[in-house]
């Protein structure tokens, strides 16, 4: 096992890098440890006592402790509560485990100055993920099981399966803790590796390497698909500050839906979107704009021939000026304010606008607008309603929600960045001007 070992290996990282090795005690990890000390590998282990098994999870982390001692082998090791911090964090104890274990791998790799961290799962491992994701209904990422590499880690003995691993031990006299808890079948994974892989290897004997065989294929499929988003993005994607703006166009119409929610679930499932919102947002592609789809963290708009992503933003404050105030925040969003004489050499600026000083009442309030808001735009003498204004100047759904107002006693007089209110314009009577200016 050790010749395919240094096969796989040199496809994972360099003979001269230093491998932080996630060791639990267990059969595989001891064995991955073996391995990397016969290839002559640097290498320091990480070891995580999660106290789910009492005095056993002690007597885990004294063993590999006392190995790592003998050999010579730099060793780290924490102790977790990991019942508390899965109620605390809504997890299951696999899924709270697995959260602490690396966030903790990462701290200790910077601290060993380690290139790579190494978990042992192998093939068998992999087997069941695709076996448990398919029972939960996957697509194509779901089917391609465990990966080799991503990020900083890498997994070695992906190679090989659970009785190769078991074999090697045997063979070359590895020593290793047993941990009972993967004798029961309370488990889901242990359920699929002590009652359904035996039975499809009934089926095939050789079930496993057809799963590998599988998923290596399906594998260069996904990195064909990947590419082919890419370019689909440079097409029809553009991101603008915190938003990233689809092109309906890029969709195609005439093709099945399925085909553009399987497009959107891979361009949007980053924030937070599933597989069946992509579906319903498809659908509503031809449908009237407005439509908003939400995740835990984004939203998304279907615009006129745009589709809007874009953060949740809780709803801006209101912040009072009052006379002298130079300088005011609100958001990301900053106005600065000048008062000066009319006719003074003022620079025109895009992003900055003048009132009649005169006209204006301290303090003033800036805030974001709201249904139901009128103003007087510059140049007309009947009142308009914000919302019809906007919608005049065919601002977006999502840019409707970051527009503010600055208001004076009571009366808009600019809707910031956009128009003043003719009120309160420059006229020739003018005699000071306060100049607003965005940043």
């Amino acid at each position: 096992m050790l010749r395919p070992f240094l096969t796989h290996i040199e496809k994972l990282c360099k003979t001269t890098d230093k491998i932080l090795l996630a060791v639990s005690g267990g059969m595989d990890s001891m064995v991955m440890l073996h391995l990397f000390l016969q290839a002559g590998f640097s290498v320091a282990v990480a070891h995580c006592n999660f106290q789910l098994r009492g005095e056993e999870s002690d007597e885990d982390e004294n063993f590999v402790a006392a190995k790592c001692e003998k050999w010579g082998i730099p060793f780290h090791s924490i102790r977790f509560d990991t019942n508390n911090y899965a109620i605390q964090h809504g997890l299951s104890i696999q899924m709270a485990a697995r959260e602490l274990r690396y966030n903790w791998f990462h701290q200790v790799k910077e601290k060993e100055n380690a290139d790579w961290i190494a978990t042992a799962h192998h093939l068998s491992d992999s087997v069941e993920t695709v076996l448990l994701n398919l029972t939960r209904g996957t697509g194509l990422d779901g089917l391609v099981g465990i990966a080799h590499k991503n990020d900083f880690v890498i997994r070695p003995l992906l190679f090989a399966t659970h009785k190769e691993v078991a074999n090697y031990a045997a063979e070359t006299g590895v020593i290793w803790r047993e941990d009972r808890s993967n004798e029961t079948d309370d488990y889901q994974r242990n359920f699929v590796r002590h009652q359904i892989i035996p039975k499809l290897e009934q089926i095939n004997p050789a079930f496993e390497q057809s799963i590998a065989k599988m998923v290596e294929r399906l594998s260069g499929d996904g990195a064909i698909l990947t590419q082919a988003i890419e370019v689909w993005k440079k097409q029809f994607q553009k991101n603008e500050n915190d938003k990233v703006i689809l092109a309906k166009k890029g969709f195609e119409p005439n093709l099945d839906d399925s085909y553009n929610s399987a497009l959107l679930w891979r361009i949007v499932r980053g924030f937070g979107f599933h597989f069946d919102q992509c579906k319903k947002i498809v659908h509503a592609l031809n449908g009237q704009s407005g439509k908003k789809f939400l995740s835990t963290s984004h939203q998304l708009v279907v615009d006129r021939e745009l589709l809007i992503l874009a953060p949740l933003s809780s709803e801006l404050a209101e912040v009072t000026i009052d006379e002298g105030l130079v300088n005011a925040y609100l958001g990301n969003k900053q106005l600065t304010f000048l008062t000066t004489i009319n006719g003074s050499s003022l620079n025109s600026k895009e992003n900055a606008t003048m009132l009649d000083r005169a006209s204006i009442r301290f303090p003033l309030i800036w805030r974001k607008w709201k249904a139901g808001d009128s103003f007087f735009p510059l140049g007309m003498t009947g009142r308009k309603k914000i919302s019809d204004f906007l919608i005049d100047q065919k601002v977006s759904l999502i840019e409707k929600e970051a527009i503010s107002v600055l208001e004076s006693a009571g009366e808009i007089a600019w809707v910031v960045g956009y128009r003043i209110d003719d009120r309160f314009k420059v006229k020739t009577t003018t005699e000071h001007v306060l100049l607003i200016t965005i940043a």
